[in-house]
């Protein structure tokens, strides 16, 4: 896997250059758009060998309102007009690729959990914890509308639970059993396109 971390250090560092014009009309127009609270929202998530970080993304809910909830659905009233569209074209989180560039992160991997995820791991499900979690990954690609799901749901806590959260556990044992820069590629190019 030196190879992917490879590849994640050097396009981590290009992509933050690259895109630095557009994080800055992004920056402006947040402030513009949004409430005055921070432009950036750092959250506590467990990463490679369940070592905690902090993930840096852009803050899409009112300014302070990320407290005590673990599950978001599309029409959370706590999330701006301006951050719903941050959330459904995934540009809120491009400021996670600081958090490759400083190795908590890959490109490709599970998305990193809430402290109380993968804490429930048991068993061969905690080798999940090998990987470097990721921007993307394929259970990101199938749960990509999550929010959209869960707002559907009566219970949408407990539907995450029971239903997608062991199936992302299923996928990212998949991903991790089969994985090759090949797979990785293949996913990206799913990614964006």
């Amino acid at each position: 896997m030196i190879i992917k971390w490879l590849f994640d250090r050097i396009f981590s560092f290009l992509a933050l250059i690259f895109l630095s014009p557009f994080l800055l009309v992004l920056f402006i127009l947040h402030k513009v758009k949004m409430d005055k609270g921070p432009f950036l929202f750092l959250q506590t998530r467990i990463g490679k060998d369940a070592k905690p970080f902090r993930i840096i993304k852009i803050r899409t809910m009112k300014a302070g309102s990320d407290k005590g909830i673990s599950v978001t659905t599309f029409d959370d009233p706590r999330i701006m007009p301006f951050g719903k569209w941050l959330r459904e074209t995934k540009i809120d989180t491009l400021f996670e690729i600081i958090n490759i560039l400083i190795g908590d992160m890959s490109f490709v991997g599970p998305r990193p959990d809430v402290p109380g995820y993968a804490d429930r791991l048991e068993g061969d499900d905690r080798r999940i914890l090998n990987l470097r979690p990721g921007i993307t990954g394929p259970a990101s690609l199938k749960y990509r509308h999550e929010d959209r799901i869960l707002s559907q749901q009566k219970d949408p806590k407990r539907y995450n639970d029971e239903v997608i959260y062991p199936d992302k556990v299923k996928i990212n044992l998949e991903y991790l059993d089969n994985w090759s820069v090949f797979l990785d590629i293949k996913i990206l190019w799913k990614t964006f396109f």
